[in-house]
């Protein structure tokens, strides 16, 4: 399947720009027939919607939106580098959860992430995943989100 842009606009959503790396990385690298992307932030025009815990200072559905806005980081990171319609498939995600004390539903929050892929690429968003609960995160972000995607070339 193509027309992945064209998807994005249907589900009322647009690409934001490539948010810049906070440290010595790059957004994605293509590897052969695979793009991996760093790990995104939640990062909406330069800042986080919120910081902290997940279960304490921050709400699990809010940390799922934020997760999902992770995702549209990713997507756009492999637009500005291969074009999102060359994305043959996703293959893996894996979602870090700065969880609070007892927080167990890293999964569900980082199900943000892999519902938003599910709408854009279907069949091809099937990928398998990890969500893994850490104590911290880069710029005290409640969730980071990467990703590995294969495409065409």
């Amino acid at each position: 399947m193509s027309g992945y842009l064209e998807r994005l606009k249907e589900l009322g959503l647009t690409l934001p720009p490539v948010v810049p790396p906070v440290a010595a990385y790059v957004p994605a690298v293509q590897a052969g027939d695979f793009v991996y992307t760093s790990g995104q932030l939640p990062l909406v025009a330069g800042g986080l919607p919120a910081v902290g815990k997940v279960g304490t200072d921050v709400a699990p559905e809010e940390a799922k939106e934020m997760a999902r806005i992770c995702g549209l980081n990713a997507l756009a990171a492999i637009d500005a580098l291969v074009g999102l319609d060359a994305v043959e498939r996703v293959v893996k995600v894996v979602g870090f959860v700065a969880s609070g004390p007892g927080f167990t539903g890293q999964p569900q929050v980082v199900n943000g992430a892999s519902e938003l892929l599910g709408e854009v690429f279907g069949e091809a968003g099937k990928h398998a995943r990890s969500a893994v609960g850490v104590a911290e995160l880069p710029l005290d972000a409640p969730v980071e989100v990467e990703m590995i995607v294969q495409v065409r070339r």
